[in-house]
């Protein structure tokens, strides 16, 4: 992936940043919806299909909005998201989940790390970007669900506690990975510079601290330790 000149320095510079942060964001969502609707497959009831089953529809739907938007701006999605298939495909193909209940997992921490990170980045951007990133990334309801299921999974037999607590911090390492060498391809960290505040590396420090109290949060209440 060749290293993009973003600076940020001019609005021009800010709006490549945007459009870098838009199609990142329509990969991940698209991605998302192919995962959730594999998961729906293997469900383990027909309750539990149709849950993953709708969230997958809204999954897709928040790709189409993205989508939009970029082709609105008289853009080729198609070379806006490129870029970011191949590092993205590769870390899925690295955390390739064992079981359903490990899908499960990986949805909550992957996708919780996601929002968390487009938010942090976002905020550096303008309104706009803000607005819609606010707007895709609000899935509490989903957030919500996978927490429930996986606590009942739990609950019914506790040994899976400790496998799923490994995988999941597994799973933080390569968001993580992910996140920084996105952030440094696309030089997002200019975008946390762009309003005054720190020098880049205490910006960065700043936000994997977030990402990772974030995480340790949402990891304690399934009652585990991150």
């Amino acid at each position: 992936m060749t290293k993009s000149p973003l600076t940020f320095g001019s609005a021009a510079a800010a709006e490549d940043a945007e459009l870098a942060l838009l199609g990142l964001i329509a990969y991940q969502e698209l991605t998302s919806f192919e995962h959730l609707s594999s998961d729906a497959r293997l469900s383990p009831t027909l309750v539990d299909r149709e849950t993953l089953g709708r969230f997958a529809v809204t999954e897709f739907g928040h790709f189409e909005m993205v989508r939009e938007l970029i082709a609105d701006r008289g853009l080729d999605p198609q070379e806006v998201i490129e870029p970011f298939m191949a590092s993205l495909d590769e870390m899925h193909r690295r955390t390739k989940p064992g079981d359903w209940y490990e899908s499960l997992t990986k949805a909550y921490v992957i996708d919780g790390v996601a929002a968390d990170f487009y938010a942090l980045i976002a905020s550096g951007l303008e309104p706009a970007a803000r607005s819609l990133v606010e707007e895709v990334k609000t899935a509490q309801g989903i957030t919500d669900w996978l927490r429930e299921r996986l606590q009942l999974a739990i609950a019914d037999h506790p040994e899976r506690a400790s496998r799923l607590a490994l995988w999941g911090r597994r799973l933080l390492g390569e968001a993580l990975t992910q996140a920084r060498e996105i952030g440094e391809t696309y030089d997002f960290w200019g975008a946390l510079q762009a309003e005054g505040r720190n020098d880049r590396g205490q910006e960065m420090t700043a936000l994997f601290a977030r990402l990772v109290e974030n995480h340790s949060r949402r990891m304690r209440q399934l009652g585990m330790t991150a």
